[in-house]
């Protein structure tokens, strides 16, 4: 498979490239710097300098052209603003989202993340309630679409080792955590498995990966 990943340098991102190369898919990583370029053509994937705040769609959609899929893995990142959570979280998964129905890109996957739909009490401060508008409009956006989406929601992002067990499903209970490496792992699953339409959250757990999206 060919995948186009918007937020190509971020740290999911960085290890989803390198599990689909392995993987023996083609990756192309959009990125806003050229000072970027390095580190995600280290993971052996392709590295396409192109800022979707500021992209058309056709620039979009050119680069799409002859893509499997795409994953909307981009964020403003802490810090950055409620206006950015706004053009970055949402606007930028929605010109994503625009860009393969032009082109016919019918597998999209979002990332997301827990607690959309329902902010827990301790992350109401701050531009945590600019980050979950932006979030569950971008999903909303997503599940108007003709697409084959699928939604993953992780729960709190993590950089131990990833453990290659977890808990996947519609709704997994509590807010927990999850290794950046196990969600990177469960998108390359997810991105052939024959799943789609659906919102899924994820957290560790004791299932082994391909077995957990086997079982959705």
């Amino acid at each position: 498979m060919r995948i186009v990943i918007a937020g190509g340098h971020g740290q999911i991102a960085l290890l989803l490239e390198r599990d689909l190369i392995a993987a023996g898919h083609t990756a192309i990583g959009l990125i806003r710097k050229p000072e970027q370029v390095p580190d995600v053509r280290a993971t052996g994937a392709e590295a396409v300098v192109l800022d979707l705040e500021s992209a058309d769609l056709n620039a979009v959609a050119h680069v799409m052209e002859g893509a499997d899929a795409a994953v909307f893995a981009a964020g403003a990142g802490p810090n950055s603003g409620t206006l950015r959570k706004d053009t970055v979280d949402r606007g930028a998964s929605a010109l994503l989202a625009d860009a393969a129905e032009r082109v016919g890109v019918r597998r999209f996957l979002q990332i997301s993340g827990m607690g959309v739909d329902a902010p827990p009490a301790q992350l109401t401060g701050g531009d945590w309630p600019a980050y979950f508008a932006a979030k569950a409009a971008a999903e909303d956006d997503l599940r108007g679409r003709d697409l084959d989406w699928l939604i993953l929601r992780p729960g709190g992002l993590i950089n131990a080792p990833g453990t290659g067990r977890v808990a996947l499903a519609d709704k997994v209970g509590d807010l927990g955590s999850v290794p950046r490496a196990d969600v990177a792992a469960v998108i390359t699953a997810l991105l052939t498995a024959d799943v789609s339409r659906r919102t899924l959250e994820l957290v560790s757990g004791d299932t082994p990966v391909d077995q957990a999206v086997r079982d959705l």
